[in-house]
């Protein structure tokens, strides 16, 4: 049975929606991924940035910054658990496997959604 040039017309439409569909999500998807590694990449750099380093808070820092703002606003201690002490922590030794999760999901969502904006 032979397509009517309408039918034709109408299936090449169809495949060509499903391929720049197709191509679409695969942009969002590497975008996604591109962001994620990325993201992870420059965590510790930006911690190091903001005054979080290997031996602890740097002065002068926005890191000493908010260490004193979180004393003042604790009585005088930084709380375990804490912003500035996970942040610490971080910056000196490193992302737990958990933080580095958190950090690739975080900005591998912003990623593709930014994608998905510009796209």
């Amino acid at each position: 049975m032979t397509q009517s040039p309408q039918q034709a017309d109408n299936n090449r439409q169809q495949h060509r929606s499903t391929a720049q569909t197709t191509m679409g999500l695969l942009t969002y998807a590497l975008a996604g991924v591109a962001t994620a590694v990325g993201g992870v990449a420059l965590a510790p750099v930006a911690l190091g940035v903001a005054g979080f380093t290997s031996v602890g808070i740097a002065a002068g820092s926005v890191a000493a910054s908010m260490m004193s703002a979180t004393a003042i606003a604790s009585g005088g201690g930084v709380a375990a658990g804490s912003t500035v002490a996970v942040l610490t922590s971080a910056g000196m030794a490193g992302l737990s496997t958990a933080a580095t999760a958190a950090v690739a999901g975080a900005s591998g969502a912003v990623g593709a959604g930014v994608a998905a904006i510009l796209i």
